[in-house]
């Protein structure tokens, strides 16, 4: 299947850069430009985009409010976006993640990175950018004060529907850990793991593991850590 990439950057010439890179890739294609998030938004649904390539900071509606319009709407649950940012330790991560995006790239990615980024995002695996660390959110969490008071008891409540096995795979899941590495730690197969995995964000409403990581600091299921 090929991969319907959407480009949304208010610099044409990025966007140039990104659709020369997409196109020539045998399994994705770039399906549409957005020049601000408004297009963004109306061109994911159109174009039946899988993946949004979404710029942070554009001139009208940003970046932040179009993932947000974007994941609020049930017909584009497919979707995936990827944010594009200059500074990967940025404050506006963790409030991307938390309006809906799969994870965030920075601009100063490999060409490769970005491929990565692209395929994994579409496969409903994305996270992180492959250059940043695994306990990015978790800083960003601590900074943001979730940890105490700001703590979302809704979603707090909505962790006793988990099983005990799939609260032990949300932890794992949190800390950055793939199928394969959590498989290989709590000595069951990747299949038993994805599965549970599947089962967690149906109950807790996640769009994707990034969600579920957001979800396990906000209720407090997991404690942050700044080094």
């Amino acid at each position: 299947m090929t991969i319907r990439v959407l480009l949304a950057d208010d610099q044409a010439l990025l966007r140039s850069a990104f659709r020369v890179l997409v196109d020539s890739e045998p399994d994705m294609e770039v399906v549409g430009e957005a020049s601000d998030g408004a297009e963004a938004a109306r061109l994911a649904a159109e174009k039946r985009a899988d993946v949004v390539l979404m710029d942070i900071r554009m001139p009208g509606t940003d970046g932040l409010a179009a993932t947000r319009m974007i994941s609020a709407d049930p017909s584009l649950a497919h979707v995936r976006v990827v944010i594009l940012t200059t500074f990967e330790v940025d404050d506006y991560v963790v409030q991307s993640l938390r309006a809906g995006a799969s994870g965030f790239l920075g601009k100063g990615s490999e060409p490769e990175e970005l491929l990565s980024a692209i395929r994994v995002a579409a496969g409903g695996e994305a996270l992180l950018s492959p250059t940043a660390t695994k306990g990015l959110i978790a800083r960003f969490l601590a900074q943001e004060g979730t940890a105490g008071e700001d703590r979302d008891p809704a979603r707090a409540e909505r962790l006793e529907t988990l099983t005990v096995r799939e609260r032990e795979v949300l932890v794992q899941v949190a800390g950055g850990l793939s199928n394969d590495e959590i498989a290989e730690r709590l000595e069951v197969s990747p299949l038993t793991v994805k599965t549970h995995v599947n089962r967690a964000m149906a109950k807790l409403g996640a769009r994707d593991r990034a969600q579920l990581v957001v979800i396990a600091y906000e209720s407090g299921l997991v404690r942050p850590r700044v080094e």
